[in-house]
């Protein structure tokens, strides 16, 4: 009777077991898909942050690659105005330059164009260069000998410049040339305009002993013996005085 009894129970048992076993098996089976559906969502999501992280990448890359390119033309600009600029630059150093040296040739024209100080037979006083240039030529052909063109370029020194400061100097030359170019009454005229301008020139006693030359050439001996007289008396220091008084002891 017990082992009728075992053997339903061995069986029930087994069936029990089997029964275990394929709830187990079902058990496993389920968690693979949860595991396959993870994996697979896990993949899911991964491929989607990869593929976002791609997409930001070409985008940022695309926004790079702009931001060099608009850097490329602002460098390329910036280049260029710099060229413009360096151009204008050099322009504007000849343009100074330029400027500056006609700016020194006006000067050195108004310098020489300016009056200056000069001083002739003991007196100072101002001339323009052309002025000066003139009286000094017109001395150099007296002291060439060339008496006659002497004569004409003082004329014309004292015509051109009625008020130069050379003008009593410019009379005395002038009297001298004429005098030695026998034109006596011309010089004694100049030699007198000469006193009357500058009484106290440095040449002045010349230019009375001068008259009386010229009258004594002119045979005017009476006014000559005047003109000696005054001259010792006017300048009687002078050399010219000396020479006057052994000249008027002579007329005697």
């Amino acid at each position: 009777m017990m082992r009728g009894f075992v053997a339903p129970l061995r069986g029930a048992a087994l069936v029990a077991a089997l029964l275990c076993a394929s709830f187990s098996a079902q058990a496993a089976l389920f968690e693979d898909d949860e595991a396959r559906r993870a994996i697979l969502d896990l993949r899911q999501r991964v491929e989607a942050m990869r593929q976002q992280a791609e997409q930001r990448q070409n985008e940022e890359n695309a926004q790079l690659r702009r931001s060099l390119l608009e850097l490329q033309t602002q460098i390329e600009q910036m280049r260029g105005e710099l060229q413009r600029m360096t151009g204008q630059n050099e322009q504007l150093t000849r343009t100074i330059t330029e400027m500056q040296q006609r700016q020194g040739e006006i000067d050195d024209r108004l310098r020489k164009s300016e009056p200056s100080k000069v001083t002739v037979d003991g007196r100072e006083f101002s001339a323009d260069p052309r002025e000066k240039a003139d009286f000094e030529a017109a001395l150099g052909i007296f002291r060439g000998g060339q008496f006659a063109q002497a004569q004409t370029a003082f004329a014309e020194f004292v015509k051109r410049y009625p008020q130069s400061g050379y003008n009593a100097s410019a009379l005395f030359w002038l009297g001298n040339a004429q005098y030695a170019t026998r034109n006596y009454n011309e010089a004694i005229a100049n030699f007198r305009s000469m006193l009357s301008l500058a009484p106290d020139h440095a040449k002045a006693p010349e230019a009375v002993l001068s008259i009386a030359n010229c009258q004594i050439e002119l045979k005017d001996t009476r006014a000559a013996r005047r003109t000696l007289e005054d001259l010792t008396k006017a300048y009687p220091q002078s050399e010219a005085a000396q020479a006057g008084r052994e000249r008027l002891s002579r007329l005697r």
